[in-house]
């Protein structure tokens, strides 16, 4: 099975107060489009310090996710 949780991210990223984020809105935008269309919901990209996160609502929680070791992984804001 194909998820877009195993799919290597490898646009350039950006370390903001040690979360590793996409660097350009563009890289984020595409991926917040595969992600949102996988998880069947509405996804943004929302700036988080230098670098971009993508941000959805899933099961009526709000989540943020970034990159770790070129995959996405659900962040935390804080």
């Amino acid at each position: 099975m194909n998820t877009v949780f195993a799919a290597p991210v490898f646009d350039t990223s950006v370390i903001f107060e040690g979360k590793e984020l996409f660097k350009g809105k563009s890289a984020a935008e595409n991926w917040a489009k595969k992600l949102g269309a996988e998880l069947d919901c509405v996804t943004t990209v929302e700036k988080i310090g230098t670098g971009w996160a993508i941000c959805g609502n899933v099961d009526g929680e709000d989540c943020v996710w970034a990159i770790l070791g070129q995959r996405l992984k659900k962040i935390s804001r804080d």
